[in-house]
């Protein structure tokens, strides 16, 4: 399995996470889920339901934002009878401690256990698909990597094949890391994941090329695979580009 924690270095971490406080309360139509991951650690995830049938999607994020973020968004999926549970990394909204690449693989695990547990305890749901954008397409692989039997889905959005390359590409000084053997990795945990994935990617993503994306798809071991490309979208805009491209993929790829 890929070892991100050699990554841990101030220079890298302070280079890939963007930490912000910022934080609001949870609208009327979602609630907020602590998952203790440590001691005196904890992290936010915040639960989006429109009715306790639709599937669920556990959604984790990009390195610059937060759970509140996605107040909005939510309802984009809402409206397409999807469910919808956003999880922070530490550091982030409301949640403590301080982000790193061990803690970010760490922590989703122990987030995952806690959200299927209470998606059974609560909603008697058994099985949820995984969703990582960006930085969070680090902890999504990982998770469907290691549930097969679980997870019913991935998608991966703006996201990248391994770290390394997008530290390659920021031009991020790593002296004395095998930036290679991470990249070789993560590259054979991909092959192993025989879950069915849609990939979504803008065309003209400035910050994760779009070629990172196509990097994931061809290297998937599942034959069932899709591969979506939002036309003239950037990293930032490529929800609201074209959001009936977006969210139709999204809708077609989980209910059909």
């Amino acid at each position: 399995m890929p070892d991100y924690s050699i990554l841990d270095r101030p220079e890298l971490v302070n280079s890939l996470f963007f930490p912000r406080r910022d934080f609001n309360d949870s609208p009327e139509y979602a609630c907020d889920f602590l998952v203790q991951v440590e001691k005196n650690i904890s992290i936010t995830c915040r639960l989006y339901e429109g009715d306790k049938n639709w599937p669920w999607i556990l959604y984790f994020h990009g390195n610059g934002e937060v759970v509140s973020d996605y107040d909005y968004i939510a309802a984009l999926y809402l409206a397409r009878k999807l469910n919808l549970a956003v999880a922070d990394y530490r550091g982030y909204g409301n949640s403590s401690g301080s982000p790193g690449f061990e803690y970010l693989i760490k922590d989703a695990h122990s987030i995952f256990n806690a959200i299927k547990n209470e998606l059974v305890k609560k909603y008697h749901q058994t099985s949820l698909w995984i969703m990582g954008r960006s930085l969070g397409s680090i902890s999504a692989l990982e998770l469907t990597h290691n549930y097969p039997d679980y997870i019913k889905g991935l998608i991966i959005e703006s996201g990248f094949a391994s770290v390394t390359r997008l530290v390659k590409h920021l031009g991020i000084p790593a002296y004395g890391i095998d930036l290679d053997k991470l990249e070789r990795d993560c590259l054979k945990m991909i092959t192993g994941i025989r879950t069915p994935s849609l990939i979504i990617h803008g065309e003209r993503d400035s910050l994760v090329p779009l070629n990172e994306g196509k990097l994931i798809w061809q290297n998937l071991g599942t034959e069932q695979k899709d591969f979506i490309i939002i036309p003239d979208a950037d990293h930032n805009d490529i929800i609201f580009r074209q959001i009936e491209l977006y969210f139709g993929a999204i809708e077609k790829f989980i209910y059909n």
